[in-house]
């Protein structure tokens, strides 16, 4: 074997002597048939140049060097008498890139981007096929597999060319059934509920999550994992998807689920560094002592590592960071908060790049970080974080780099924009008659981040119509201001007695006072004309007229819900005061919301809410009819909306005073072959009462009650709601209803 070795290493060597030992200088360098690329060009290419010795490993070096310039379909070298000739052959020029048989613009752009070919570039033939696999791929994460690709080329004059790509998409696949294999632990139907992809029925004409589209695919493996990680399976794997051709043209979704052993919290620390105030983590440390024993959860541990680094701003050492460690044994999951110093640098310069509609302060606005700042990695965060919130953004990547000092960086904040105008639409109908809602919307009026609103809604009994403008960051500052003109027209003869046209303005500011506790101020001013009927009491036609009211409102809002959609965990408590200003009923009120949210056990979501109300008078004139309170349905089910309390003769006149409470839990298992069907149970009890103008009128402030189930179901033209309710206590004048429905959309 040693001798195999010594003789073609021998061999190579004397290879070597050889070319070199015939070499020659070159004296001259002639290119020839050229027409549009330079001598300069090519010889920069080529890597040669005069004085250099050839040989034949030169001639193939000069060789790869063109070919892989990719400039030329031919090249050849002769040598001759010291003289270097280079022929090539130019690539032809590439016109135009065309893509048929697609109608969609924004699909052709996002297939013209992937291509490596661009328009005025050199063709290669090479990059022609793979250039046929990149659409195809395109195509198939779109959903087409059975697509065809016919690249066709035309040739042009002075060596151009045009290349088409003529494409069939053929029938987009659909997904015929979505399975679960391995240790799945959960029902297919509740796996089902949490993807976005779902199965082909032929009444989801509208809906796009039916056809297989492998990006879907990817988001829905992720929706799993985190799933599985909110219940406790902290290894859990989704291993792959893939699919199985059942039907002609018709899928079956594969997902592969190994869950793993239930892991749960064990021991659970914060390690802070020795100068930081240990008393600021003190309610963070009890929190820690509860979980201690529940099932582990990703959500909680980011909600714990959130409130770590929303204590670690306020301490002395600015540049902080937070992470977790973790260490499992047996069945138990032991983590380490550690809390670190960072190194200190400054921020020299932050450079916004990329808004080329988004003006630069409304980007700046949203950073909790500044020039001249030290740099906070928590901050740094929470900026890129209210940069995606603006939903101005497609992509939002930052970068860091050196300054120009040993202690300082520069931030590069690089942001592709995207549309930002919305239309929308929708309609409903229910027991109560039904509705349409049209709207235009500019979240980015003219870069500067205002959102520009503009809508109108029709319905049974009223038309309203809405213009507002909002500017989230007002004269640069965190502050919120909005602007609102309203009109209204509201017939309630029927069965209030009433009917009003009511025009105004309203003008207001919000901010975030604390985390998620947030403070707003806005005064309105509103004419009103109101109109009774000829049936309508002496009291109440006492009350036709014209009004000019004012108001000044205060809102307090503390929202500690995990999720606004689907909310599961938390609880949201709002309490809002209206104070006239100058009013000829001067009406004073009062609101009070509270809602919380458990999952008492799997799949099981209960919330319970209470609702106070007052409207009363400052001075010793009535309340106007339009401004006294009514409980709408949602809040008493079982009775129809504003139906209860206080009577004058035939009408309704709402109270002085209004609670509520609301307690609901879904059902779980009662659909499980319907992914989009959720039952539900609920229990409602109010009270309407207080009559400023005829105590003699009031019903003392009677307890009504009900029962009931319902069903949720989310339809292709919008949520659906039926409830039947049971009513448990009620009064001789109450109108009720056992059944109720509703369904509506938007789009």
């Amino acid at each position: 074997m040693n001798n195999v070795k010594v003789i073609f290493l021998s061999f190579v060597l004397n290879l070597l002597f050889l070319s070199f030992a015939f070499s020659e200088i070159i004296k001259k360098i002639e290119i020839k048939g050229n027409k549009r690329i330079s001598d300069e060009t090519i010889l920069m290419f080529s890597g040669i140049s005069e004085g250099q010795n050839f040989n034949n490993l030169i001639s193939n070096e000069i060789l790869k060097n063109l070919y892989d310039s990719n400039f030329f379909s031919n090249v050849s070298v002769k040598f001759e008498n010291s003289i270097i000739e280079i022929n090539v052959k130019e690539a032809p020029l590439i016109k135009d890139i065309k893509i048929s048989g697609i109608k969609a613009d924004k699909f052709k752009k996002l297939i013209k981007e992937s291509l490596i070919l661009k328009p005025r570039g050199s063709f290669n033939n090479f990059f022609l096929s793979e250039e046929t696999k990149i659409i195809q791929s395109k195509l198939k994460t779109a959903g087409f597999y059975f697509s065809k690709i016919d690249p066709f080329i035309e040739i042009l004059d002075d060596n151009m060319i045009s290349i088409d790509y003529r494409i069939d998409l053929g029938e987009k696949s659909k997904i015929g059934k979505i399975s679960f294999i391995g240790d799945k632990v959960f029902k297919d139907n509740k796996l089902r509920s949490i993807l976005v992809s779902e199965e082909y029925k032929f009444w989801k004409f509208i809906s796009g999550k039916k056809f297989l589209n492998e990006d879907l695919i990817e988001l829905d493996k992720r929706l799993l994992k985190n799933f599985y990680l909110n219940k406790g399976y902290y290894n859990v794997e989704i291993n792959a998807s893939f699919a199985k051709l059942i039907d002609k043209n018709k899928f079956e979704l594969i997902y592969n689920i190994n869950a793993n052993k239930k892991i749960y919290f064990g021991e659970m620390k914060v390690v802070l560094p020795n100068d930081f105030d240990e008393e600021n983590y003190k309610n963070l440390k009890n929190l820690l002592v509860d979980l201690k024993g529940e099932p582990y959860s990703l959500y909680s541990v980011d909600k714990i590592l959130d409130e770590i680094d929303s204590i670690t701003t306020t301490e002395e050492f600015k540049s902080s960071n937070a992470f977790a460690q973790q260490n499992i044994v047996s069945d138990k999951l032991n983590i380490d908060f550690v809390v670190e110093k960072s190194k200190t640098f400054f921020i020299e310069k932050i450079n916004i790049l990329g808004n080329n509609v988004t003006r630069e302060n409304v980007v700046r606005n949203q950073l909790e970080i500044d020039e001249g700042d030290p740099y906070n990695e928590i901050l740094a965060k929470k900026s890129e974080n209210n940069l995606k919130s603006l939903n101005f953004f497609k992509s939002i990547k930052s970068t860091i780099v050196d300054g120009k000092n040993q202690n300082s960086k520069v931030i590069n904040y690089e942001l592709v924009e995207k549309p930002t105008g919305e239309l929308t639409a929708g309609a409903g109908v229910g027991t109560d008659g039904g509705s349409f809602f049209f709207g235009v919307k500019e979240n980015n009026y003219l870069g500067k981040g205002v959102a520009v609103d503009a809508d109108i809604t029709f319905s049974t009994d009223s038309v309203k119509g809405n213009y507002s403008i909002t500017n989230p960051n007002y004269n640069n500052s965190d502050k919120s201001v909005y602007f609102n003109i309203k009109a209204e027209e509201t017939d309630k003869l029927k069965d209030f007695g009433y009917k009003t046209n009511k025009t105004g303005f309203e003008v207001g500011t919000s901010f975030e006072y604390l985390k998620d506790f947030n403070l707003g101020l806005a005064t309105s001013s509103f004419f009103e004309n109101m109109e009774t009927d000829s049936t309508a009491s002496a009291r109440q036609k006492k009350q036709a007229g014209n009004y000019f009211d004012s108001f000044l409102k205060f809102n307090f809002d503390y929202d500690k819900r995990n999720q606004k959609f689907k909310t599961s965990d938390g609880f949201r408590s709002n309490y809002s005061i209206n104070f006239p200003i100058i009013s000829e009923t001067n009406t004073f009120t009062n609101r009070y919301n509270y809602k919380v949210f458990n999952e008492f056990y799997e799949n099981n979501i209960t919330s319970f809410s209470v609702s106070l109300a007052s409207a009363n008078s400052v001075t010793d004139d009535d309340v106007k009819l339009s401004e006294r309170l009514f409980i709408p349905s949602r809040r008493l089910r079982g009775f129809e909306a504003g139906k209860i309390g206080p009577k004058d003769g035939d009408d309704f006149i709402g109270g002085n005073y209004s609670a509520t409470f609301n307690a609901q839990s879904n059902i779980p298992r009662i659909f499980q072959n319907f992914q989009n069907l959720d039952a539900i149970m609920f229990f409602d009890a109010g009270s309407l009462w207080g009559v400023d103008y005829d105590s003699s009128l009031d019903d003392g402030g009677k307890l009504r009650s009900s029962i009931g189930v319902g069903v949720d179901w989310f339809t292709v033209i919008g949520p659906l709601n039926f409830t039947l309710s049971e009513v448990i206590t009620k009064e001789d004048n109450d109108i009720t209803e056992s059944f109720r429905f509703n369904l509506g959309t938007t789009f």
